[in-house]
C-alpha cells in the first residue's frame, strides 16, 4: 500500500513539475506590453513589425492599454506586463513603492506635449493665480512634476494649491463641469481639450521640464530576455524615425485607433518626441533631480538612486532576427 501511495506521490510531483515547466515556458514565449493612448508604442502596435520579428523566435506579443503611467507601472509591478512606456514621474513613484523595474530607453524631450490648462472663460491668467485653487491631475504622472516646477517658478509652494487627483477621463469631466479651476494634462488629452473645449494653456513644459518618455521593463524580464528587449527598442526607434518624417501618415493610421479627430491627433503627433535611445548620464541626472524633488516634498518616503535601475544590455547581445 505504501508503494502505491509513493507512486501516486511521485506522479503528482511529476505532474506539478511539468505544469510549472509549461507555465515558465509560456511566460518565456510571450512579451506583454503596456501602452497608453499616445506615443510610439501606439504606432508600433498599429504597424505590427514587432510581432513579425518576434514570431520567428516563437514569441507572442500581447498588448494592454492603461489610462496613465502610474496605472501602467502598477501593472508592471504586480507582474501583469513585462514592458511599458511612461512619462518622467511614474517610474520615480513606482521605484519608491518597491517596484523592481529597469529604465531601458528614453525619447527626446517633448515639453509642449503637457500643460496646465484653464477653461476658456477663466479669469486666471498666470500660474501665480492658482494659489488656493483646485487643480486636477493624475497623481504620480509626468504632469505632477510639471505642476511642481511651474508653482516653484511662480513663487508658490505645492501646499499653496488644492490638488485633486483624478485619472484623465474623470479629470476632463470635472474640468468641463467647473469642479476644478485648472487641469494639468498631457497629449492627446491636452490637444483634445484645447480644440474641443477651447481650453487655454496657462503654462506648458517649455523652459520648465524635459517631459522625457521612458521605456521600462521588469528586471526579471530584461535580465532573462535581453535580446527581446533589444529588438523591441530597435523597433521603437525605427517606427519613431518613420513617424517623425511622416506625421500625416501617422495621423491617418492612429486617429481611428485613438478615437480622435485627425486634427487633434496631428497636433499630438507633431508635439511628440521621437528617437528611442539608451539613457545618457545627463538624462539619469535629470531623472535623479525629479526623484530628489519629490522626496523633499515628502511625496515619496525615501531617497532613491536612479543609476541603480538603469538597464545595461549584456555585451554582444544578439537581437532577434
Amino acid at each position: 500500500m505504501r508503494t502505491v501511495f509513493l507512486r501516486r506521490g511521485l506522479v503528482a510531483l511529476f505532474a506539478a513539475a511539468v505544469s510549472f515547466g509549461a507555465i515558465t515556458q509560456a511566460q518565456a514565449e510571450s512579451l506583454r506590453i503596456g501602452y497608453q493612448k499616445y506615443g510610439t508604442l501606439v504606432l508600433l502596435k498599429a504597424k505590427g513589425s514587432l510581432e513579425k520579428r518576434l514570431a520567428e523566435q516563437g514569441i507572442q506579443v500581447q498588448w494592454t492599454e492603461f489610462p496613465g503611467g502610474p496605472q501602467l507601472l502598477e501593472g508592471l509591478n504586480v507582474g501583469s506586463i513585462d514592458f511599458g512606456v511612461t512619462g518622467e514621474t511614474p517610474p520615480v513613484f513606482a521605484q519608491a513603492a518597491g517596484a523592481d523595474l529597469l529604465y531601458v530607453a528614453y525619447e527626446p524631450p517633448a515639453p509642449h506635449s503637457e500643460a496646465i490648462l484653464v477653461p476658456k472663460g477663466s479669469p486666471i491668467q498666470s500660474v501665480k493665480e492658482l494659489k488656493g485653487k483646485k487643480v486636477a491631475l493624475n497623481k504620480g504622472s509626468n504632469v505632477h512634476y510639471l505642476l511642481v516646477r511651474a508653482l516653484e517658478d511662480a513663487g508658490l509652494k505645492y501646499s499653496d494649491i488644492q490638488p485633486v487627483y483624478l485619472p484623465p477621463a474623470d479629470a476632463r469631466a470635472a474640468f468641463e463641469r467647473g469642479s476644478v479651476d485648472a487641469w494639468v494634462i498631457w497629449d492627446p488629452y491636452q490637444a483634445a481639450a484645447e480644440q474641443q473645449l477651447q481650453a487655454r494653456t496657462l503654462r506648458d513644459g517649455k523652459d520648465l521640464v524635459d517631459n522625457h518618455q521612458f521605456y521600462l521593463a521588469t528586471r526579471s524580464y530584461a535580465t532573462q530576455h535581453p535580446a527581446v528587449i533589444n529588438t523591441l527598442v530597435e523597433e521603437v526607434r525605427a517606427v519613431g524615425e518613420w513617424s517623425q518624417a511622416n506625421p500625416q501618415q501617422v495621423t491617418d493610421q492612429v486617429a481611428p485607433l485613438l478615437g480622435l479627430p485627425a486634427d487633434i491627433t496631428l497636433t499630438s503627433v507633431k508635439r511628440q518626441g521621437y528617437g528611442a535611445a539608451p539613457l545618457t548620464p545627463e538624462v539619469v541626472a535629470a531623472q535623479q533631480k525629479i526623484a530628489d524633488t519629490f522626496q523633499a516634498l515628502k511625496l515619496i518616503p525615501k531617497p532613491l538612486s536612479i543609476k541603480d535601475v538603469i538597464w545595461t544590455p549584456p555585451a554582444k547581445v544578439a537581437s532577434a532576427p
